[in-house]
């Protein structure tokens, strides 16, 4: 089987060298482009880091990117000059940045999730599944621990899950969104999805759903102790991506959840 070449940006982030670990290993993929939004003269199994560009790029079959906003943007356009496939873990998009995705999807295709792994996306179908099948007697709201460097909140995966109430409601999660807590010990619920993040330690990821009718709480949650378990599922998601035509997708998609 012909090996797929593959390019990952961010490539000196937690999730960028976890990538290289996981595609090293992989028998299915070819390191062969790595990127970084800054010079770097350093080389990782005997590739050059680069920078952003069409011409660094251009060997690629898929591209993997967990960076920031502004950058996987960047890195869309070149990929839509290119027709190269691409899969993002990046999280943090407002609306107007969500609306950009999916407008390059109508050129290439594209695998966007706020979590590579199995499981949370499990959790997520499942939380849909609660929220449907419970009245608007229960009141929901998200609690999620992330390690002290990661910026953004509610995480993605957080975002995610609150996803997974609004659909199951019919409706749009901006309009269920509620208060956004940071590092608080306790948050109440609401009649619309309260998050609450705490940042501490070097903690990989854990996320908690909860409804409540005031007599009963019925709790979701999900736990990860490796953070190959996210760039195995980012590789699992680019294999998957080869296949598809010019469309946005999502590990649900290639979970095959109803």
């Amino acid at each position: 089987m012909k090996k797929i070449n593959l390019g990952i940006t961010g490539c000196m982030g937690r999730m960028g060298r976890e990538l290289i670990k996981s595609s090293i290993k992989n028998k299915n993929f070819k390191l062969v482009a790595l990127t970084e939004n800054r010079s770097i003269n350093k080389k990782i199994n005997g590739i050059k880091i680069e920078l952003n560009s069409e011409k660094t790029l251009k060997n690629t079959d898929v591209i993997i990117d967990f960076t920031v906003p502004n950058c996987t943007l960047e890195i869309l356009k070149i990929a839509s000059r290119l027709k190269k496939k691409i899969v993002i873990g990046t999280t943090g998009f407002n609306s107007v940045q969500e609306k950009l995705i999916k407008k390059y999807s109508k050129k290439i295709p594209i695998l966007k999730a706020g979590n590579m792994s199995l499981g949370v996306n499990l959790l997520m179908y499942l939380t849909e599944i609660a929220s449907k099948s419970l009245n608007d007697q229960y009141l929901s709201k998200i609690f999620e621990i992330h390690h002290k460097h990661k910026k953004d909140y509610p995480s993605g995966t957080a975002l995610m899950l609150g996803k997974g109430i609004a659909d199951g409601k019919n409706k749009n999660l901006y309009n269920l969104m509620g208060k956004k807590f940071l590092n608080k010990k306790s948050f109440p619920y609401g009649k619309k999805i309260n998050f609450n993040s705490v940042r501490k330690g070097e903690i990989i990821g854990e996320h908690e759903v909860k409804f409540s009718s005031g007599k009963e709480i019925i709790t979701l949650n999900h736990e990860a102790f490796d953070r190959a378990l996210y760039s195995d599922g980012a590789l699992a998601a680019s294999k998957w991506l080869m296949k598809k035509k010019a469309g946005l997708y999502s590990m649900r998609d290639l979970l095959n959840f109803s």
